[in-house]
């Protein structure tokens, strides 16, 4: 069927008849939200339904196999009484307050290096940036061998330079710190996000800093950073809602151990729903977790996204 009979045959249609004899701004109306059906219909599956389904089970206890059975606000006293979700809050907030300033300044040294212009930058890039996609799984075997107190390559460096043979994964004075390394050796996407931020800085911002007398770091601290004022928020709010869903390599390292110092919350999350059967409990954790990351977000665009420099506020 050529291209005009398929015209013709789709503008014979009874819907077609309809669409063209509406008015134009009717159409339009309709064209628009035939564009945006995908996202309405991605909101509606994979996110709303699922939260109040959430939203009831915390009032339910159900462990996938017997039918759920209505328990009231029980769920919620387990919550205010559970001595293992402290231990989890203490130790998804540390994790968080560590890996994601250093994963910022790192992303930023990186992204400032790549951004010269010398010859073979490309493959530097590319070099740091392949880290960031390496899958998850094989990121966790990786750094699982790399952390192993007995043969893994850090602890020979240490051993090689007259250091002490440390447990990374063992000690919980120590696991901690291992995974703020493991994460941010994945800063490839806020690397990338810096860079492009970088690249958009005007040149005649620098050339009157240097009228002015500004030396490098002059520069940096009153030209680089106030312009990339956005893009530093923009990764910090990423940074923070991606460090409290740390999980894969949590469960696949250590497994919440030890001592339960790497329990992060969503890891506790999947033990308590799939492991221990309380889907209500687990779904009222899930909540918690919402709103904690909520009320991050609005703590930082209350008081860090006043104070970020944005070229033309008005338009």
């Amino acid at each position: 069927m050529t291209v005009q009979r398929q015209q013709t045959f789709l503008e014979s249609t009874p819907f077609f008849r309809w669409y063209n004899g509406l008015p134009l701004k009717r159409r339009r109306t309709i064209l628009g939200y035939m564009f945006i059906m995908p996202f309405i219909l991605g909101f509606l599956f994979w996110f709303l339904i699922p939260a109040l389904v959430a939203a009831n089970l915390t009032l339910q206890k159900w462990n996938l196999i017997t039918p759920a059975r209505y328990v009231g606000f029980e769920n919620f006293e387990t919550l205010v009484s559970d001595p293992i979700l402290g231990q989890s809050l203490k130790a998804t907030f540390l994790f968080s307050a560590i890996s994601v300033p250093l994963g910022l300044v790192f992303a930023f040294f990186l992204a400032s290096l790549i951004n010269s212009k010398v010859r073979g930058i490309a493959i530097f890039r590319t070099i740091y940036f392949l880290p960031s996609i390496v899958p998850a799984v094989a990121n966790a075997i990786l750094w699982a061998w790399l952390f192993n107190t007995e043969f893994g390559l850090i602890n020979f460096f240490i051993r090689a330079l007259g250091g002490p043979k440390i447990a990374w994964l063992q000690d919980p004075d120590w696991v901690l710190f291992a995974f703020v390394i493991l994460t941010i050796w994945g800063v490839g996407n806020s690397m990338i996000i810096f860079l492009a931020g970088l690249q958009g800085i005007p040149e005649i911002y620098y050339e009157a800093a240097e009228i002015d007398g500004a030396g490098r770091w002059a520069k940096l601290w009153y030209v680089t950073l106030p312009v990339m004022s956005p893009v530093i928020f923009f990764n910090l709010v990423i940074g923070f809602i991606n460090s409290f869903q740390i999980f894969v390599s949590a469960l696949l390292i250590t497994n919440g151990g030890p001592q339960n110092s790497t329990l992060f919350l969503v890891l506790y999350i999947y033990r308590t729903a799939f492991q221990s059967g309380k889907m209500g409990y687990a779904a009222v954790l899930s909540w918690l977790l919402f709103f904690i990351l909520m009320g991050m977000s609005l703590l930082v665009f209350r008081y860090i996204g006043s104070r970020v420099y944005y070229e033309n506020p008005g338009d």
